[in-house]
């Protein structure tokens, strides 16, 4: 069973110029599916039509195999956690603790068995020791690692991060990919979307989608999809590091299909 299915799904903002054109695909249960595309490919708009913040034009959204519409929309709400790219515009608490409970405030959830709860989640993403923090004092990788702890902690059936490391350095990146990895290898009924441009994430996952100019130009494993150069360059991204080191080598005679720098030295090293 399709955990979410996209039927003939069409969008525009304006009634005549379409961001999401036509696009169809599935999305299993406890997989890791990340969305890639250039700026303007209409990858955020699809993950915004896929919570219900925008009303789709044309096409159809089935959740559990039950189709999403005014009926059955705050089913799907309630079960789908959004992370947004800017961490600064998530925070709603004074603490890092009183933000992660927000949620469950919301959902009135027992006093007595809140904290518990709390520090469960915090200790999940490496943030346990920061529960009495102040936004102010985090780093942006920081606060992506509280706001996936607000979303986990209301159990979601689908996690979808929207560009969640985008404005992140490098090691705030490496952090909260990891993180995520580590998320998704635990919990295997947890379903994660990723809109993203970041090609160390999507090597990560599951299914890769590429979007371009709003229409599904191609999906299958990261494995296969990482390694086309050519569609990648349309979308103007790069092969991932360890893909374009193992293009080189070959042209040296040095055949590889490791997935990893350590298993591509390793390969160098039995070519010897």
């Amino acid at each position: 069973m399709s955990k979410l299915e996209i039927k003939h799904l069409s969008f525009s903002y304006d009634g005549s110029n379409k961001v999401i054109d036509d696009i169809s695909f599935s999305v299993e249960k406890g997989t890791f599916v990340s969305i890639l595309g250039h700026n303007g490919s209409g990858k955020s708009t699809l993950a915004k039509l896929i919570v219900g913040l925008l009303d789709k034009n044309e096409g159809e959204i089935y959740f559990n195999d039950i189709l999403v519409d005014k009926k059955t929309i705050r089913d799907l709400q309630t079960k789908t956690s959004l992370i947004f790219q800017n961490p600064d515009n998530q925070f709603i608490g004074s603490t890092v603790e009183d933000d992660i409970a927000f949620g469950l405030e919301n959902r009135c959830f027992p006093r007595d068995k809140m904290q518990e709860e709390i520090e469960k989640y915090a200790a999940s993403v490496n943030m346990l020791d920061y529960l009495k923090k102040e936004p102010i004092n985090l780093s942006g990788g920081q606060k992506q690692r509280v706001a996936l702890a607000g979303a986990l902690i209301l159990k979601p059936e689908i996690l979808i991060l929207d560009e969640a490391t985008s404005m992140l350095d490098p090691k705030g990146k490496s952090t909260v990919r990891k993180v995520i990895d580590r998320i998704h290898k635990e919990n295997k009924e947890l379903t994660i979307i990723s809109i993203t441009h970041d090609i160390d994430e999507a090597m990560l996952s599951d299914k890769v989608l590429i979007l371009s100019k709003g229409k599904l130009v191609k999906e299958g494993k990261p494995q296969d999809i990482l390694r086309d150069e050519e569609t990648l360059v349309s979308i103007k991204l790069d092969m991932p590091f360890v893909y374009r080191l193992e293009k080189e080598l070959k042209e040296i005679g040095i055949d590889s299909k490791a997935e990893s720098i350590d298993q591509l030295v390793e390969d160098i090293w039995a070519s010897k």
